[in-house]
């Protein structure tokens, strides 16, 4: 067997496209079960870079079968962090991006597996640090940009359609670092606004994954509220509407409201089923109004409200938790915040 495989990863190499095209579909195989991915792990220093330089290969149809049938087997060789930290030390980030940038337009099934081996690498630390291009200060962020401008161009009704929807935990995986969320809430580039705006996605990765990526921004919150904030219009919606349950909100309440929430709470709704969802947008919420600055704007879309009969609904203990956290935060600064809201101005 061990002999069969070396000479199968010398296929991967072979001057004729089609017997390329046939060993990487063999390789591709060997992937979708947990002894063939152990038997490719071993014998990583020469699998890698072999179906690395087949991303690129040129050779018609063969060709371009096999760049698909490499993109698969590096997806899931890739679930492996040692294995991805190996694959960005090859290069596996720039390959990606420059493959997707000549040739996915013409091959989205090429482009989606793609995205999804950035997912993956993007899970260990040196593979952020590529996606980034950390250290390039003229370059720096721009793969960044380029996935968020096909993210948010690319939405599809249909998932079995949407090629760029795993782009959704790159930005997340991205954002639990602080050079991620700088670029992300970088005010120039205006990544988190166009972000943001995929929030109503009926996606549940891409609005799982956009929720993600608001909550980890929040964490900068006590040195970029004001930034936060300019983005209200839409990170409100974002983040309350998940957890506003589905009644239809009186006029009183939304009076009270920004229109893009009191339009949005005008009628029955259906409720966000996920619980991680939930939990996450509420958490958020408790980093902005953790700053006196994001509790007042809280109070002037009548948040607290949004929350108390969103609670009424809920029924996981975890998101409830999260509710009560932020209601702890609230009780006793109400008074202060609505006296400010009606003009009273901040007490001495």
């Amino acid at each position: 067997m061990a002999d069969e495989l070396d000479e199968l990863l010398g296929f991967l190499s072979s001057p004729q496209p089609n017997v390329r095209g046939a060993a990487a579909d063999i390789v591709r195989g060997l992937t979708g079960d947990a002894g063939g991915l152990r038997a490719l792990s071993a014998r990583a220093e020469r699998a890698l870079p072999a179906l690395l330089r087949l991303l690129a290969s040129a050779g018609g149809e063969a060709g371009a079968a096999a760049a698909v049938a490499a993109a698969d087997s590096l997806v899931n060789l890739s679930q492996d962090d040692a294995l991805s930290a190996r694959l960005v030390s090859l290069g596996a980030v720039v390959a990606s991006m420059d493959v997707m940038a000549k040739r996915g337009g013409e091959q989205p099934g090429l482009a989606r597996s793609l995205v999804m081996l950035l997912a993956n690498v993007t899970q260990v630390e040196s593979g952020v640090a590529a996606l980034l291009q950390v250290g390039d200060e003229k370059m720096q962020g721009l793969y960044v940009a380029k996935l968020v401008r096909s993210f948010c161009r690319s939405s599809s009704e249909s998932e079995e359609e949407d090629i760029f929807e795993h782009v959704a935990s790159i930005l997340v995986n991205i954002s639990k670092v602080e050079a991620g969320r700088r670029i992300l809430m970088e005010p120039k580039r205006g990544l988190l606004k166009q972000i943001i705006r995929q929030s109503d996605s009926i996606n549940q990765l891409r609005k799982r994954g956009v929720v993600s990526t608001i909550r980890n921004c929040c964490f900068e919150a006590d040195t970029q509220i004001q930034n936060l904030l300019s983005l209200a219009e839409y990170i409100w919606p974002a983040l309350l509407l998940p957890v506003a349950g589905k009644k239809i909100y009186s006029e009183e309440d939304r009076s009270k409201m920004p229109p893009e929430l009191a339009n949005a709470l005008s009628h029955e709704r259906e409720a966000v089923e996920n619980s991680e969802i939930r939990q996450q947008a509420l958490e958020a919420i408790y980093m902005i109004v953790l700053q006196d600055e994001g509790r007042r704007a809280f109070w002037s879309v009548n948040g607290p409200r949004i929350l108390q009969v969103g609670y009424e609904d809920e029924e996981d203990p975890k998101v409830m938790e999260a509710y009560e956290l932020i209601g702890s935060l609230l009780v006793g600064k109400g008074d202060d915040e609505q006296d400010q809201e009606q003009g009273g101005g901040p007490k001495p």
